[in-house]
């Protein structure tokens, strides 16, 4: 079978990655793709927000099945378009990926289903958002409504970090997502994430990973898409697992059904790990990034089988195994990550890589036959091991023998 995969970027190289491996599939195209990927797939210059481009690119090329990895074109309702066209498509439709493209309509459906997280309140108007903030006071979580890149985001630790926050917000930093604000309390704990394949009945959880968002060491500095993940998460035993399936994704799944808005995908669950137990941090509509990274390598099931499972209906019919050990993800970003950053740099050393390192792309470019930066987080390194630690060491063993200028990336991911 023929596929076509959107997006460019570390989770689509990861995906294309396990496609290629498939027996049942013949050729891959990708849109955009980026430099890693195109020595799997044909990638074909089409953005991700394009959507007559996309649907004109489908009708071109007749394929079998099409994977929507991104957020926005989810959120655009590019599943549903292809669908009306009769053409297969993996990934939630508009009503369903709203989840994670409106925070608002999150946390009231989890307010109406009585699924754990925060408190908040939801403003359309900078005043009333500081005046909600000034009584509540410090710290407290400022996230724009809409979809922000993984940027959208702040942990306030005083009243003026997070006032200046919610003003940055309306006063267009992040476009229309800004446009309403949702205000948290800040919860306490470790962070987990978990990707829950479902057919919009039926589940199966993969192993939680956990992800590193803020750029620096030690957690500091801003959030960024993520920094490195490792998969399977110590802090998620297999009781603690069971309480999150039936605490939270069940009653998500089950309550997106009952509202009319069955989700089928991957619904990716951000959790925080607090002391009265696991409660929802973030929903997404989609596989997380840098998390698949470090997530795939693990997976043993022929990933095109999921996704059939997961668009008829039948996920209870598959058994979804995964492999034993640790898999590790390690992002290398261009210098001033998530600020500005310089593109073009010639990446040096991938080819020194050991066999068992694989180096997913996300932020890359060919360009007369040198392979060149072209985004801020630019490669994921990523290895398995037997243990987290054989895991980590690869990784960052790796990691030293790539080089560009500028580059950076933290030394704890999986240590903290």
């Amino acid at each position: 079978m023929n596929l076509l995969v959107i997006g460019g970027g570390g989770r689509e190289h990861a995906l294309i990655w396990k496609l290629s491996q498939s027996r049942k599939v013949d050729k891959i195209w990708c849109a955009p793709g980026n430099g890693g990927i195109a020595a799997l797939a044909e990638c074909i210059p089409v953005k991700t927000t394009d959507i007559a481009g996309l649907l004109a690119l489908a009708e071109e090329k007749h394929p079998d099945l099409t994977l929507v990895a991104p957020d926005d074109p989810l959120a655009m309702g590019l599943v549903d378009e292809l669908e009306a066209r009769g053409f297969r498509a993996f990934g939630p439709r508009k009503n369903a990926a709203v989840i994670e493209a409106s925070k608002s309509f999150a946390k009231d459906l989890m307010r109406k289903y009585h699924i754990p997280t925060a408190r908040y309140a939801v403003f359309d108007d900078a005043e009333s958002a500081r005046k909600y903030i000034t009584e509540q006071g410090a710290p407290i979580v400022i996230k724009a409504d809409g979809l922000a890149l993984g940027k959208g985001v702040t942990v306030a630790r005083t009243v003026e970090e997070a006032i200046a926050a919610a003003d940055a917000a309306f006063g267009g930093a992040f476009g229309n997502a800004g446009a309403r604000v949702v205000i948290e309390e800040c919860m306490v704990g470790p962070e987990a994430s978990v990707f829950c394949f479902t057919d919009g009945t039926h589940m199966s959880l993969a192993p939680a990973a956990q992800d590193h968002k803020p750029v620096y060491d030690g957690n500091r500095g801003p959030n960024t898409g993520g920094m490195g993940a490792v998969c399977p998460s110590g802090k998620v035993t297999p009781e603690l697992m069971e309480v999150i399936r039936e605490t939270i994704v069940a009653p998500t799944v089950n309550a997106m059904r009952t509202e009319g808005r069955p989700f089928q995908g991957v619904l990716y669950v951000g959790l925080m790990l607090t002391a009265t137990g696991p409660r929802v941090v973030e929903f997404n509509a989609r596989f997380g990034d840098p998390e698949t990274q470090a997530l795939i390598p693990l997976l043993k099931t022929d990933l095109v089988d999921i996704m059939n499972a997961c668009i008829e209906g039948t996920l209870d019919r598959l058994t979804i195994e995964w492999h034993d050990g640790t898999c590790a993800c390690v992002v290398m970003a261009s210098g001033g990550y998530p600020g500005a950053y310089t593109k073009g740099l010639q990446i040096h050393g991938l080819g020194k890589l050991p066999r068992d390192v694989i180096a997913f792309h996300a932020g890359t470019a060919r360009k007369d036959g040198k392979m060149i930066t072209a985004g801020g987080r630019v490669l994921g390194i990523t290895a398995r091991g037997a243990t987290l630690d054989e895991a980590i060491d690869k990784a960052y063993a790796g990691v030293q023998c790539v080089s560009f200028d500028g580059a950076h990336y933290r030394t704890d991911i999986g240590r903290i």
